[in-house]
């Protein structure tokens, strides 16, 4: 008995590296592979759906490895195959190990999102389902991926490569190793290769990476206080650019703004399109506004509130927040050379000057 909890301890490590859980076999909802562990899983809306044309030919499955990769590949009409099955796959030379992500009609509309082009000749096939054999041999290869990965670090150190390695993945026969590394300028690896070789017996495949990749593979907490959204969820990354701050009037300070990659927040994307939604409503921010008591421009806007504050020429510290219609409405008389006599009658609110703001704060700050 104790034994059979360990080797279910092991399990539950070995797949825990692969983005999956083990559960207990005798609950009615048993599955090796659990969606909510793994961020590549897709959730298959067309699950209840049977072509009856694909079931009698060759038909396309998702299969995901380690958390970060996944394929397409071109099952047998024979092999009735369900999501969270473990398979054994076709690689060039060799076989791997995989889990079925997706099935059925779904996985054509995957494919015309990732943009995959289909040749029935050309793919790669799925073998069978994996035998008890081929999972031991995949088990064994994974508990040696870190192990693994420490040794390279110590070759690269000794050969002096500026380089960073931060994840193996052995393939399923334990036959070839993929090693990502990250580093600043172009490495010369050949001689690291005949190292690694003839250290771990193994075919050996460098794939750079670049370092947003790496944040997802190493993880960790963002400011925020959650798990880094490239290691929990996002599974493709795309630009991010200060206009992304620029449009929600967030201050342009690289150390709140920069994620542990280094690179632009993937969040500040998340909420853009909200406001950019928004800021379509309001008029141009360079418009002036002309009124008998004089001429007031921009200074700031509230987009929820739905706000912009202007300010005289000549006053330029006292400003006063008009909402966006009453703008509008200005602008149109402006339009019509009517001018109102100020901008007063307009506004909502008034803010005083910042060196007034800046005195009552100070006064006040043994009390906050």
């Amino acid at each position: 008995m104790e034994n059979n909890l360990e080797n279910k301890d092991e399990n539950v490590n070995i797949t825990g590296n692969r983005g999956c859980c083990v559960v207990d076999s005798e609950s009615e909802n048993y599955s090796v592979n659990q969606r909510r562990c793994c961020k590549l899983s897709s959730f298959n809306w067309l699950s209840g759906f049977d072509d009856p044309v694909q079931n009698e030919q060759e038909h396309v499955v998702e299969v995901r490895f380690k958390n970060g990769r996944k394929d397409f590949f071109l099952a047998p009409p024979e092999l009735h195959l369900k999501e969270n099955e473990i398979v054994t796959v076709e690689t060039s030379p060799g076989h791997d190990i995989g889990i079925v992500a997706l099935t059925g009609a779904l996985v054509q509309q995957q494919m015309k999102r990732k943009n995959f082009n289909y040749s029935k000749s050309e793919m790669k096939k799925v073998y069978r389902h994996s035998r008890i054999s081929d999972i031991e041999k995949w088990n064994s290869a994974v508990l040696q991926e870190q192990k693994t990965m420490f040794g390279t670090r110590r070759i690269a150190e000794e050969l002096g490569l500026e380089m960073k390695v931060n994840d193996v993945e052995y393939m399923g026969d334990k036959t070839k190793a993929i090693f990502y590394f990250t580093a600043g300028e172009r490495v010369d690896f050949r001689q690291l290769i005949r190292r690694l070789a003839d250290e771990f017996k193994v075919r050996v495949e460098m794939r750079q990476i670049g370092v947003r990749q790496e944040a997802a593979k190493l993880g960790g907490i963002g400011s925020c206080g959650r798990e880094l959204c490239c290691a929990s969820h996002m599974s493709t990354f795309k630009s991010v650019s200060t206009n992304s701050a620029r449009t929600q009037q967030l201050s342009l300070n690289p150390q709140k703004l920069a994620g542990q990659c280094g690179k632009l927040k993937c969040c500040l994307n998340y909420e853009l399109d909200d406001y950019l939604d928004a800021l379509s409503e309001f008029p141009d921010s360079k418009t002036v506004l002309r009124t008998k008591k004089g001429t007031a421009y921009h200074q700031k806007s509230d987009i929820f509130q739905k706000l912009m504050w202007f300010a005289y020429a000549d006053d330029p510290n006292n400003m006063m927040a008009l909402p966006v219609d009453k703008v509008k409405k200005v602008i149109g008389m402006n339009q019509r050379n009517r001018f109102p006599v100020d901008l007063e009658a307009f506004a909502l609110q008034k803010e005083q000057n910042t060196a007034e703001l800046s005195t009552d704060a100070d006064n006040f700050a043994p009390y906050i």
